[in-house]
Order: structure tokens, then sequence, then C-alpha cells
């Protein structure tokens, strides 16, 4: 079996992880299980960056000593990830002690091969960014080109790494493999620096002791950098599980943030050089997610956590959103609004609706068993020939992590789903039973298309794509083999539940971001309050809507029919049709009151009325969420 070895960046642990370094590990996770998916050995590491002057200072302020620091940092880590569900093979910490081992033999290695030699360093640092600057790198007022903080100059004996003499060699190597660092602005950038020379580079530290000690010469700490680069060989196995280590590398693709191309893209390849080992095969630098156009950082307060985001919207909704809306590689804005809007119009609408209508139907017109493909006609081709297509454009995007135009050819499928339905009009044969053959090909089909959706979306919406096939009867895993156009296995049973994903109403939704701000709300009027003993008399009660058809010569009212359990079925008559088509509402589980007089709409009788929340143009049902029974008194 082919291996796919992927690496996201660790994490400095200086501050806690937010919904930008989840960013990159998301990306990683999907890519991991896009390569299972393919049927790749894949290894997934992740892990935190934890030596260094910045987070010694850090420990220092919290009054703690620096390990103890770092390992409740390390564990706020592993909870995100967990909480992502992330399926990372490895975490590695720097302060592992098998790490620090692979540090030192891999420095030994480059001293012994004549590229580590001791001198005086003499320049600015940067103690945020654990960077070193050449003046001429330096913003007006001597500020660092990457966080536009203050540097410091710093005079100290040091080891060197002989980064100038692989100059030339790393020049020829880009120029050779032009795939090597993506995209390819990034990979321009990288080459105007080689191009300009390369000086040696520092490597060790003597002001401070948290680090891992230089072999022979304890005084010195490894350069955090140096030390946190050696992270992806010591992971897997190198040099202490030599034939685990040899199985995964080189890398496949190192995923990391623009702001630390040029450790990755240059300094990284030159140590592999030197120490004789193969290099990664792609290193790609994404852009930063930011927030109002702004990077996230801890010194502007404006870090995100993504798990009110996911206990709020789900994780796979805030995966697509991110997947979907941010062109990988380049900055990209996270807004909760734009979420809010993606989880309504793609996932609610189009994606929802086209499983909703299906499984209804099947119910309906084939008492809820997939039924076999039989009489095909011209518009069955063009679905099928779209599927085709749309498999391979998905393929070849998510092997070229292009994740938004995948998720954009997938969606050009789903959309033309539901207008599969609008065009073939299966409500209408279901009236005729002369048309049964041709409505069983329409309905086997659209559970085709189904199931292929729900393969090629799952390694950005797992919980989603199981759910689907779940509800079209299908059990066990699949993979990207399981996506065909032939006859799939009819008599499979379908199952109904609630929509996967309900409509979200912005102007009432309370956003995650503004959760913080403390609301009062408006007054309430003492003439609107009513007593306990009131609201008593109003019987609420759950309901499920059985049937549902559109009241002849009215553009607004649908007449339903709903099952109250042990209480019986009840007709009611709603004004909703402008909101909802009949055969979405089949299935729902409503509340209605229960007690209401009765009415004659339309020459109809009504027995009860439906709750639904409005505002503007937008209306909604008030449905129930759990596996609550018809009937069911809400109170």
């Amino acid at each position: 079996m082919e291996k796919f070895y992927v690496t996201t960046p660790i994490y400095y642990i200086n501050s806690e992880p937010h919904i930008g370094s989840a960013y990159s590990t998301i990306v990683a996770d999907v890519i991991a299980r896009y390569r299972r998916l393919s049927g790749y050995d894949v290894f997934f590491l992740t892990g935190t960056d934890e030596h260094g002057q910045k987070v010694l200072n850090e420990a220092i302020e919290r009054n703690v000593e620096a390990q103890k620091y770092c390992d409740e940092m390390a564990e706020k880590f592993k909870a995100l990830w967990k909480e992502l569900e992330l399926t990372n093979d490895a975490f590695v910490r720097t302060t592992d002690e098998y790490h620090m081992k692979t540090v030192q033999t891999f420095v030994s290695k480059l001293k012994e091969n004549g590229d580590v030699y001791k001198g005086k360093y003499e320049g600015w640092y940067c103690i945020p960014d654990e960077t070193f600057w050449n003046e001429e790198d330096l913003k007006e007022g001597r500020t660092c080109p990457e966080c536009g903080r203050e540097v410091k100059w710093v005079s100290e004996e040091n080891y060197f790494f002989r980064l100038s003499k692989y100059n030339d060699i790393l020049l020829r190597f880009y120029k050779e493999n032009p795939q090597f660092v993506q995209p390819d602005f990034r990979r321009n950038e990288m080459l105007r620096i080689l191009e300009s020379g390369l000086k040696d580079l520092s490597i060790t530290r003597t002001s401070f002791d948290w680090g891992v000690p230089m072999p022979d010469d304890p005084e010195h700490v490894i350069y955090v950098w140096v030390d946190a680069l050696i992270n992806y060989l010591s992971a897997i196995g190198y040099p202490h599980n030599i034939d685990h280590f040899e199985r995964y590398w080189p890398a496949d693709v190192h995923l990391i943030g623009k702001e630390i191309n040029r450790f990755h893209s240059i300094i990284w390849p030159a140590m592999l050089l030197s120490a004789g080992l193969p290099l990664p095969k792609q290193i790609y630098a994404h852009g930063w997610l930011t927030v109002n156009g702004q990077k996230i950082s801890k010194s502007l307060g404006n870090a995100i956590s993504p798990v009110a985001f996911v206990r709020t919207y789900g994780n796979d909704a805030l995966r697509y959103y991110l997947l979907r809306d941010i062109q990988f590689g380049r900055d990209g804005d996270f807004s909760e609004t734009n979420l809010i809007s993606r989880i309504n119009a793609d996932l609610a609408n189009d994606l929802g609706n086209l499983l909703h209508r299906t499984v209804v139907m099947i119910q309906k017109f084939n008492d809820g068993a997939v039924p076999e493909r039989s009489i095909t006609e011209t518009i069955d081709e063009d679905l099928v020939e779209l599927g085709e297509k749309t498999f391979s454009a998905y393929t070849e995007s998510m092997d070229n992590m292009r994740f938004t135009q995948a998720l954009e050819s997938v969606w050009e499928l789903i959309r033309f789903g539901n207008k599969y339905i609008d065009l073939t009009e299966p409500w209408k044969m279901g009236k005729k039973p002369e048309m049964k053959g041709r409505l069983d090909t329409v309905l086997h089909n659209l559970v085709c298309t189904l199931k292929n959706v729900s393969i090629m979306i799952e390694p950005v919406m797992f919980r989603t794509a199981r759910e689907i096939r779940k509800r079209l009867g299908f059990g066990g895993t699949m993979t990207l083999e399981n996506v065909s156009w032939s006859d799939i296995v009819a008599g499979k049973r379908v199952s109904h539940g609630e929509p996967i994903f309900p409509r979200i109403e912005i102007e009432k939704h309370r956003k995650v971001t503004e959760m913080e701000n403390k609301e009062t709300g408006p007054e309430i009027k003492d003439n609107l309050l009513i007593s306990i003993d009131d609201f008593s008399k109003v019987e609420l009660r759950v309901a499920s809507v059985t049937e549902a058809e559109i009241v002849p010569k009215s553009r607004k009212l649908v007449k339903l029919q709903l099952d109250l359990g042990d209480l019986g079925r009840r007709q009611v008559v709603a004004g909703i049709a402008q909101f909802y088509n009949p055969e979405e509402l089949v299935g729902l589980k409503v509340v209605i009151v229960a007690n209401l007089q009765p009415a004659k709409l339309m020459g109809i009788e009504s027995n009860g009325m439906i709750l639904a929340a409005k505002i503007g143009d937008s209306l909604s049902l008030l449905t129930v969420h759990k596996d609550v029974q018809p009937g069911a008194k809400v109170s």
C-alpha cells in the first residue's frame, strides 16, 4: 500500500489555540481523510513547539515552572483536536525525551559533516517570533517585518550552521522541482531570497537555558526553530525506529503558515541535505485566517475559539465553511455571517433538501425501499454524465489541494439533483400506476447520486456523509472505489429523520463572536406579562406530519395530516406554502397548539395551529430535534 505523510506546523504554546491554528490542522485532517479514502497508508502528524525564550517568559510571568506550563498548554491543544474530531496519528511535543535525543543526534550529524562551527553572533532578534533578522529586513523604527514589534540587539557566542554552503544547491533544486514549494507565488518569494544569497545561521543561544542542550556543550541550547523542524523526523522514528522512519519519510506535504515559509523552504532543506536525508516532496505555505482583515494574535486580542462554533453550528458545518469559502493558499477572513449563509444555502437548501425529498418520496411511493432502475430517458443520462464529470473534477482538485473547487464541483451535482426532481416531477408519476417503472428509475438515480455525494464530501463532512448513507440504507464504510453509477442494490430500506442541517435565522441567532457582549434585551412591558395559570391553558403537543398538499386555488395554504400518537390524527391548515414545499414537510415533527378552537380556511376545517417563527420575509417552523414521540406534551 502506498504511503502518505502529512504534517502541520507544530504550534507555539505561548497562547491558547484558536480558529487560526485549528484551520491548518483541519485542512491536514481533510487531506489525511481523503488519502485514506483513496487507499493510502496515511501518517498524519501535529503537535506543539515548547522551547524558546518566549515560552520561558510566559511561564515566568505566570509564576509556574516552564515544564508545568508546557504540560498544561499542550493538553489544551490535545483537547481542542479531540473536540474537532481530528484523526492525527501522533502528537509530538518538543519537550518529549525521544524528540530531544533526536535533535541532539541530528545536530551532531551536521557537526560531523563540517557544517556547524562556533562564532559570535551580533544582530537583531525578535523575541515574540523567535527570529533573527538582518538590518535590511527590518521595518522603519527597527521593528520585526512579521509581527511589527520592536526587535532586540543580541550579541553572544553561538554555534552556526553553514547555510550559505547550500545556496546554489537549493537554487538548482528549486528550478528542477517547481512543485517543491506551493503556491507558486510563495515559491517565487523563496527564490528571491536564494538569488540574493544566504548567510550562515546562528543555531544556539546562551542567554537562557529552556531548550535542547547542544551536544558536548550544554551551556548552549539549540535554537528553537532548529529544534522544532526536526519534529518531522523524531515523530516517525528517526533514528530509534529506522524501519518506521523509512516507511514514511520523506513527507509528502508539510502544511505551514506563510510566515514560517523561510524556515521550512530554505533552512529545513539545507539541514536535511547536510544530514544526508531526502527532502520533503512538497511544502505548502497557506495564507492567514484573519478576523476583520487582521491576523489572529494574542497581542491583538482577536483570537476566536473554534469550540464555541463547533458546539453552536456543528463540526461538519464549520469544516465545510472553512474549506469552501477560503481559497487554500490565500488569506481568508473568517465571518460568522458567511458561515450561517453557507449553512442555510448550501447545507440546508441544497444538500439537506435533496436528501429529504428523496427519502420522503421513496417512503411514499415505494414503501420505503430503494427501487430497481427501469425505464431511462435522456435526463437520466445527463445526470450520470454530470456525476462522472464531477468525480473527475473532484479528485483532480483534491489531489492538488484545491478544496474550494472540489466542493464547488460536488455542489453543482447536488443542485442538479434538485433540478432533476423538479424536471422529472416524481410526485406526478406517483399518481399514475403506468409510470411506476419511470418513477422507480428516478428514485434509484437520486439514491445513487446521494451515495456518491456522501463519499466525496466525507473528508470534509464525515458525520454528514455517514448520516446520509445511513438514511439511504447503506451500512459499513465506503471508499472512493465505491463511487459508481452502475445499479446499486435495490431493496435497501430508507429512514427519515430530522433535517440534517436546520435553517438558521441570521437576524435572531445570537452570534458566537458576540457572546461576550452582555445584552439585557428589550424591556418587557407589564401589560404583556401573563401568569402561569394563563400559560397552562395552552396545550402544546408534538405532531408528526404524515401528508401535505397545497390547498387548491390558494397561494399560501397547505393542508397537513398530523399524527399525534395516542391522541389520534388531526388535520391542520397552515399558511406556509411560500416557505415550504409539501414534500419537504412530510416526516417533520412540529409543535402545534392542540386545544385551539376549530376553524375553517377556504372551506377546509383546521383543528389546531402549527407554531412558527417569522421575521421579515423569513419563516421557520418550530421542530423537535430529538427522538420525541408524536403526542408528547410541550411544557
